[in-house]
């Protein structure tokens, strides 16, 4: 007879290691999976490390059955987001499970208890932990691999929430590119006017004066997206971690700063997509697979890129300036990459509703090619 489900916290370190574990069984089949690194996943949940426990507090949770972990599931409380909005939205995250509807109805309960023990009135994810981390649930784009801190889903998932009461609170939407060597020619006049615009001034990132040029980036970041949907800002501490990613990922080049009248006005941040790198090493570096990913990092180029920050200060959105801002620093990066032989890029994640970012990014020949949803339910009384 098939045991009924059981939901524990994790605690230990054991349960660490299954937490993470519980995707490799549910993926195994799926040839666009990426196993991540569990010394990078490790360091992502601990309370110790990651600055986001700075802010919030979170609870892990497995499911099993007949001693075997068949899913997993986060509950998580941001109180920056909490202060913001006021609204009683609480968030989940890492979300993985079989495909049995009791399994999955088990985890969001027991993420559901947990924030409203603690006031919330809603809850909504996928959030890994928050929305500056990887976010949304993906429903359409399947059969092509994540991109680096995007996720990947098991169809189904969608499904079974759905059954659960969920609903779409907000889809994200990833462009991918494929880079031909040529830009519309409306696009290469512009970015050409740009650069012969002595108001205009676009650079790299510096990387001798890394912390002033986080501050820079952060600042318009959290500037940029203010007014957007769940938008909560970058922290001080979140910054300097941003910046040790960096420090080890990319060149400057890779980073473009736009200056308007010698004030930083737009920038855009690009990653080499490391998940091209990281198939086949089934989420660990030992014994030799630290060497492969060092090589493939400074042998050559990346294959393909992810862009995942890109905003221009709010005061000249909706305006033809702040189109030409945000427009060059793309193109910046855009040639930096082409340059050396990367034709692969994905802009991620875009809100469904921002039409102009979205036509925008259309006009540089972007094309969406995954959707990942953001769900939520209500579980108390308004």
């Amino acid at each position: 007879m098939v045991q009924s489900v059981s939901i524990r916290p994790v605690r230990s370190k054991a349960d660490v290691k299954a937490f993470l574990d519980v995707p490799f069984a549910l993926y195994r089949s799926d040839p666009h999976w990426v196993a991540p690194l569990h010394v990078e996943r490790q360091e992502h949940l601990d309370r110790r490390r990651n600055p986001y426990f700075q802010h919030a507090e979170a609870e892990l949770f497995l499911a099993v059955r007949d001693g075997r972990p068949v899913g997993r599931i986060s509950a998580q409380l941001c109180s920056l987001r909490t202060a913001r909005y006021q609204d009683g939205v609480g968030q989940f995250g890492f979300l993985e499970a079989e495909d049995d509807a009791s399994v999955m109805a088990a985890l969001t309960e027991a993420a559901g208890s947990w924030l409203l023990d603690r006031g919330a009135r809603h809850m909504q994810g996928p959030f890994s932990f928050s929305i500056n981390d990887e976010s949304g649930l993906l429903v359409e784009g399947f059969d092509t691999p994540p991109s680096i801190m995007m996720g990947h889903a098991r169809p189904y998932y969608a499904a079974r929430l759905t059954e659960l009461g969920f609903g779409k609170a907000k889809d994200l939407i990833a462009y991918g590119f494929a880079d031909t060597g040529t830009l519309p020619r409306g696009v290469m006049l512009a970015a050409a006017k740009a650069r012969a615009d002595h108001d205009i001034r676009i650079r790299s990132l510096d990387k001798k004066r890394l912390a002033a040029e986080l501050r820079t980036i952060v600042d318009i970041a959290n500037d940029a997206w203010s007014d957007n949907w769940g938008f909560v800002p970058w922290t001080e501490a979140e910054m300097t971690a941003l910046g040790n990613n960096l420090r080890m990922l990319v060149s400057g080049d890779y980073i473009a700063i736009v200056e308007y009248r010698g004030e930083a006005a737009a920038m855009a941040v690009s990653l080499p997509n490391i998940n091209d790198w990281l198939a086949g090493l089934n989420g660990r570096l030992l014994p030799l697979g630290w060497a492969k990913l060092a090589w493939n990092l400074f042998s050559s180029p990346p294959r393909s890129v992810r862009i995942p920050l890109m905003g221009v200060r709010r005061k000249f959105h909706g305006t033809a300036v702040g189109a030409v801002l945000g427009m060059s620093a793309i193109v910046q990066i855009r040639d930096f990459h082409t340059r050396r032989g990367t034709r692969q890029a994905e802009l991620s994640w875009i809100l469904e509703d921002n039409l102009p970012m979205r036509s925008m990014i259309e006009s540089f020949g972007g094309r969406p090619y995954k959707t990942y949803r953001i769900f939520e339910k209500q579980l108390a009384p308004p």
